[in-house]
């Protein structure tokens, strides 16, 4: 069930000012929309609901609405009429709730065979909907939807582990970051890394650019990147290795701090090819 609509808790500087304008009624045109203005604020703050109000200043409930929300935004200022040409508004406050709503909602969740609004079908589903309907041309309809911030966007995907043991490995986690963090390290590897060009700029005759030649061979090969962090220490390291697999990834040794300088002065730190080795054993935690 939705909320009903009420006006904000007023200050008594507020209450104060709308009484005075209440009690001194309208004597002109102008004076008579603020004198209404404020019986319907004073009326809301009062806990009447907005069918009451809409029958004590004869206006329709809709425009009691518009009225208390405006109120809730504007303040006092919501009460001096602001007239400009042309005829009365006929897409209201709530009406633009409701297009909103209806766009950022899927469509099959309303009963509709479709995944996706176009302007033209979210018109037309608005004028034959059942319940409130919005009578909307479809440049009138995109204008609304810009000016609220609505554009259309692709969907974006998300997703969750489905490891029946993740609480318990987040708190060991979150254990070893606080009472173990000289033994705690971070490890992930990137790859495969390839020396290709890239384009760069320079001065060349108009209509002969330099050119670079394309790699569509490798030589060299491709190397694998493996990183450690050290979060103990606030140290990063990481080993180049022409492939990846078991034996490279348990080469280093991310939790001895003498592998660090060994690492630097090993030449597969520059993605030279070595010999095999036998893989250590990584005292991991």
């Amino acid at each position: 069930m939705n909320k009903p609509v009420r006006v904000r808790r007023l200050n008594d500087a507020e209450g104060r000012e709308l009484q005075r304008i209440v009690r001194r009624g309208g004597k002109s045109d102008r004076s008579i929309v603020k004198w209404r203005r404020a019986m319907v604020v004073l009326a809301s703050a009062g806990g009447n609901d907005v069918a009451v109000i809409a029958r004590l200043v004869q206006t329709s409930p809709d425009r009691v609405r518009e009225m208390i929300h405006r109120f809730n935004d504007l303040g006092m200022r919501s009460l001096d009429p602001q007239w400009a040409g042309g005829r009365p508004r006929q897409i209201t406050t709530t009406d633009r709730a409701l297009i909103v709503k209806t766009a950022t909602t899927r469509p099959r969740k309303l009963g509709r065979p479709f995944t996706h609004w176009s302007i033209r079908k979210l018109a037309d589903y608005l004028a034959a909907k059942k319940g409130r309907k919005v009578r909307i041309g479809r440049e009138r309809l995109r204008q609304i939807l810009n000016a609220e911030g609505i554009t259309f966007q692709r969907t974006k995907t998300w997703k969750e582990s489905p490891d029946p043991l993740k609480e318990p490995k987040l708190a060991r986690i979150e254990w070893l970051l606080e009472h173990a963090r000289d033994r705690t390290f971070a490890f992930d590897e990137f790859g495969p890394l390839t020396i290709k060009p890239v384009g760069g700029t320079t001065w060349a005759p108009q209509g002969h650019p330099v050119r670079l030649r394309a790699n569509y061979h490798k030589p060299h090969g491709s190397r694998q990147f493996y990183a450690w962090y050290s979060i103990g220490a606030d140290r990063l390291d990481g080993n180049l290795e022409p492939c990846k697999g078991s034996t490279t990834t348990l080469r280093g040794d991310p939790s001895d701090p003498s592998q660090h300088s060994r690492r630097r002065d090993d030449p597969r730190h520059l993605g030279q090819p070595q010999p095999a080795q036998e893989p250590r054993r990584a005292r991991l935690v």
